[in-house]
């Protein structure tokens, strides 16, 4: 009679599915907050370690090569010792004309030596530095032997001296050495004559294509005065201090890491379990009329999948997101602050990983919430089938139902093959982009190293930037992700959530006392319409049962005889006329009211997995074994029972060996237990053969006994003791009265029953 269907409404946008997400998480906010700011916390650690780290690479490198201000300080105490004026008094050229010309006029000296020594005649500045070009041949004749403060120098000395200057491996003696190179101290330590010369002929000797390796070689050969202020060495107690606030740094990020792990691992939980709470009681308010045009399975999918995709994307994703935004924003300020073309050349090789997570977010929404919908979908034909399994073996239909899984699970696997392809290719991509952004640093950086404009150690802070930038997009690209299936899912929950439900009824005031009911019910001109219909089911049915009556309710299908049970029932609203128990309107007293005044015995048995005494005493209190058996010989069962191993403890379920006679005759003993004054039989017989009807039917007689009863029958020879038998055609009672009475008038009733016994 209804489509049954998932809820066909549109799918909301991802902004205001995930608004609402957090406008549900009100309760949880505190513990979110506090989730957010340890992630956001434990990210800044994150960033600031970097600076830390650049700083233990400079401070490590600084003690791996030679102090350079201490080798200039040296070098130019020195110089100070060499200047040209004392190195001047101390080797007293002969530069007279007649010398100069014997030199210039002597054949064995060659024309390029005589030229370098015009240019040193005709330089405005004679240094130290323009003599040692000079060759050993010239500097032999123009040098000579003279007396300096007291101390001959000869001139193998001074010719020596030169040679030292121009990194020949020379000796001078003794007396030259303490008169060019007096004590000097430079740092607090006293370098002596022979350790300033040492210095020079090992520092002479260097060349611009000499390796480091040479280079740290020929500091073995320096005294050890100047090796102690020029060797590399490492500052550790700076080093361990940096070590330490590196250590703590880390050890608090993941420390703030872990305690929010916990916060959202709770907050998830709990989230997650006070839903399946709101569904639990968000099914029992729902009016009847929702589940006629929704799959069970689909509802179920809502309950079980959807949450569980909350759960866990709560779980996984809230907490990431946070962090990952602080460290994606943090990173990008002390890039900045660290230096600004790194920082350019890092996030412009990014900016293709911004443009790709744009475009995959904005396609790829639609195809989460296709793939739940289609879950849902795939669900119910699953608990369709399933129920109906042996219908469905009994007609051949398994060839049409797996052709009808296989399109449902063909949806699901297109949609989620579409959404998880998309999201899918963040990944690689944000890969891809860090290691660019990896490879330009390192460019970039050689480039400014090489031109001194940043230190090693900023090249090494900047490759962990880069990775922390990249890092964050990859997160936030999964966390995205991880988001469209929340919002997926909990626009499904919500809309669920969001269900119409029946009227509130805590205003009422009127109660009927199920002890002291006497049983009348009257149907006053009752008017119904489902929603979806355009005539109304029921039109005008106006009927009376008298208490302790057996009334009939016969007609063919589609006469309203189910539907009137269930308006009498309150489980759908009348929209005309009225009915009332003893004289007091249903529209006056609370459904579970009128459902403690009901026991109702259907045609479809309904048997939970637990024992039978849970089955039978089915939410009633301090019922006794005594009481128990009592109806179980009422209904003929007692013996059967008896005979299992177990007893009333025998464990029963969906897949056990009772026969349909033995399960309603079960549910006409929870009857019994119930002892409504009402009582409501739905074609209670019909499921059973002949022998077993039989016994059912005696187990039925003993359960009315006392009371108001309304037996929905299709076969009318099993109502023909009713008091009344309303006779329904098109929503209205077109005959009522007695069995035999009805067939006199030779009327619609009459047609029906004779009908049963035409070939």
């Amino acid at each position: 009679m209804h489509n049954r269907g998932p809820a066909g409404a549109p799918a909301k946008s991802f902004k205001d599915a995930i608004k609402r997400l957090f406008q549900e998480l009100e309760g949880y906010r505190k513990l979110v907050f506090l989730a957010i700011l340890l992630a956001i916390l434990g990210s800044i650690l994150s960033i600031l370690a970097p600076d830390q780290l650049a700083n233990l690479t400079d401070e490590i490198s600084s003690g791996l090569v030679i102090n350079s201000e201490n080798l200039q300080l040296v070098g130019e105490k020195i110089t100070e010792n060499v200047r040209a004026e004392k190195i001047g008094a101390i080797l007293q050229p002969n530069l007279n004309e007649k010398n100069l010309g014997q030199i210039l006029a002597d054949p064995t000296i060659s024309t390029e030596e005589k030229e370098a020594l015009q240019n040193i005649l005709t330089s405005e500045n004679m240094s130290m530095e323009t003599f040692s070009r000079l060759s050993n041949t010239v500097l032999d004749k123009i040098l000579t032997t003279t007396i300096y403060d007291g101390v001959e120098i000869t001139k193998e000395d001074k010719i020596a001296f030169f040679g030292l200057l121009k990194g020949e491996d020379a000796s001078l003696s003794n007396e030259f050495v303490s008169v060019v190179f007096p004590a000097i101290e430079v740092s607090d330590v006293t370098i002596s004559s022979e350790e300033q010369y040492s210095f020079v002929k090992t520092f002479g000797s260097l060349t611009e294509d000499m390796d480091t390796l040479t280079l740290y070689q020929k500091m073995d050969d320096l005294p050890d005065s100047i090796e102690s202020l020029i060797a590399p060495s490492m500052n550790m107690d700076a080093i361990l201090k940096i070590v330490y606030i590196l250590v703590a740094m880390y050890v608090c990020s993941a420390l703030f890491t872990y305690i929010q792990a916990i916060c959202m691992t709770n907050v998830s939980n709990k989230f997650a379990r006070d839903l399946r709470e709101r569904i639990s009681k968000k099914i029992n308010a729902l009016p009847l009329k929702y589940f006629d045009k929704h799959y069970t399975g689909d509802t179920l999918s809502r309950v079980t999948n959807d949450v569980d995709t909350i759960h866990q994307s709560m779980n996984q994703s809230l907490g990431s997101l946070a962090s990952s935004i602080t460290l994606f924003l943090g990173t990008i300020f002390m890039m900045f602050v660290t230096n600004w073309i790194l920082a350019l050349t890092a996030i412009i090789s990014s900016l293709l990983g911004f443009i790709g997570m744009l475009f995959i977010l904005r396609n790829s929404q639609k195809y989460f919430v296709k793939r739940q919908e289609e879950l849902g979908n795939l669900n119910g034909h699953i608990e369709e089938i399933y129920s109906g399994l042996n219908v469905v073996k009994v007609y051949n239909g398994k060839k049409a139902s797996d052709e009808k899984f296989d399109t449902f699970n063909q949806n699901v696997c297109e949609s989620s093959y579409k959404s998880q392809f998309l999201s899918g290719l963040m990944m690689p991509m944000m890969n891809f982009i860090g290691n660019f952004g990896y490879v330009m640093v390192c460019i970039v950086g050689a480039l400014l190293t090489m031109n001194n404009v940043i230190s090693f150690g900023v090249i090494v802070a900047f490759i962990s930037y880069v990775r922390l930038f990249t890092s964050p997009l990859s997160q936030i690209a999964q966390s995205l992700t991880s988001l469209q299936s929340t919002a997926a899912a909990s626009e499904r929950v919500f809309e669920f959530l969001d269900e119409e439900e029946m009227p509130s009824e805590k205003d009422f005031v009127d109660s009927l006392d199920e002890k002291k009911v006497k049983g009348n019910i009257e149907f006053s001109h009752v008017v119904f319409k489902y929603d979806d219909a355009v005539e109304p089911t029921i039109k005008d049915f106006t009927a009376k049962a008298k208490a302790g009556q057996k009334v009939a309710i016969v007609g063919p299908t589609g006469a309203g005889k189910t539907t009137m049970v269930n308006l009498l029932m309150k489980f759908y609203d009348i929209n005309g006329g009225d009915i009332l128990i003893d004289n007091v309107s249903t529209k006056k007293i609370t459904r579970e009211n009128i459902h403690d005044l009901f026991t109702m015995v259907l045609q479809d048995t309904w048997l939970f997995e637990g024992t039978i005494r849970q089955n039978i005493v089915y939410n009633r209190e301090n019922v006794s074994d005594e009481e128990i058996y009592k109806v179980l010989k009422k209904v003929g069962l007692d013996h059967y029972i008896k005979t299992l191993p177990d007893g009333l403890d025998t464990l029963i379920g969906e897949n056990d060996d009772l026969s349909a006679g033995e399960k309603q005759l079960l549910t006409i003993a929870r009857g019994m237990i119930n002892d409504s004054p009402f009582l409501i039989l739905d074609e209670a017989t019909s499921n059973v053969d002949t022998r077993t009807e039989e016994l059912v039917s005696k187990a039925i007689d003993e359960l009315m006994k006392g009371k108001t009863s309304f037996i929905i029958a299709h076969r009318l020879s099993t109502i023909k003791n009713a008091d009344l038998i309303l006779v329904m055609r098109d929503g209205n009672i077109v005959e009522q009265g007695g069995h035999e009475e009805l067939l006199k008038k030779k009327g619609f009733y009459a047609d029906l029953y004779n009908s049963q016994f035409e070939l």
